[in-house]
């Protein structure tokens, strides 16, 4: 099925290298009314959202138009999914639908079981199954969705800074009590995941992450977890001797 793409970016966000597949059309963080109008105009009724914008921006960077201003003022949160839920309703006023995320990427998200040529070694599970527990827990508040994990203990959990942020924080702090770390990083979906936004992403510069903050073991969430250059992920997190495993909403039995 052949598909028209009309291209928005945020400028010093978006990826420069997109211009040279696709037009792009420039707007800044918070700007809503003109988005909405570019898409209109170029007779789209459905859009996806791709990319990441850190959460960290809401203090700073974010120069809101008109209507996201009154839509920020109706707020009960500034939370994640309460933001995004309610400019998907904007577009939803001119007519223009929101769809999954992985709309176009089903071949990339996660399967359930064993990724790597290793699997996790019985002290590895263990420290899943309680950063499993503890990322639900973080996730269903909508701070974030990655939990660091080393001899039975959580080292770091995900706020705003982000997932690579969270690991490199784990990685200083096992160092700083003396610890070689060998964490176990768990990543999970929210309940209730929306796939319209915010789903779990690995990619290769994860892999960089995980060797320089020491991390072993990797578990992820299943059929939410989309994981890009999979073929490439793969074959260097073989290398790097990572045990990656895949489980679904209720964690490694």
């Amino acid at each position: 099925m052949k598909v028209e793409v009309v291209a928005l970016g945020i400028p010093g966000v978006t990826d420069k290298s997109l211009e040279g597949i696709v037009g792009v059309r420039y707007f800044k963080l918070g700007q809503l009314d003109g988005p909405i109008r570019a898409l209109k105009a170029a007779g789209v009724t459905q859009a996806v959202m791709a990319g990441k914008v850190q959460h960290a921006s809401l203090f700073g960077g974010v120069l809101p138009d008109l209507r996201a201003a009154r839509v920020l003022t109706r707020l009960s949160d500034k939370r994640t999914d309460t933001i995004l839920k309610a400019v998907a309703e904007e577009f939803a006023k001119d007519g223009i639908e929101l769809v999954s995320s992985a709309a176009y990427l089903s071949h990339l998200l996660v399967p359930e079981g064993i990724l790597t040529r290793r699997g996790p070694d019985p002290a590895e599970t263990a420290d899943t199954r309680l950063g499993w527990r503890a990322a639900k827990a973080l996730a269903g508040f909508d701070i974030g969705q990655t939990v660091a994990v080393q001899d039975g203990a959580v080292v770091a959990v995900e706020g705003m800074e982000g997932t690579d942020a969270c690991v490199l924080r784990a990685g200083l702090l096992a160092r700083a009590y003396g610890k070689i770390p060998r964490l176990t990083i768990v990543k999970v979906a929210k309940p209730d995941q929306d796939m319209r936004f915010d789903l779990p992403v690995m990619g290769l510069e994860s892999l960089k992450t995980f060797a320089e903050a020491g991390a072993r073991a990797i578990a992820l969430e299943a059929r939410t977890t989309l994981i890009f250059d999979k073929e490439a992920f793969l074959a260097q997190a073989d290398a790097q001797r990572l045990a990656i495993s895949a489980f679904g909403p209720a964690g490694p039995a």
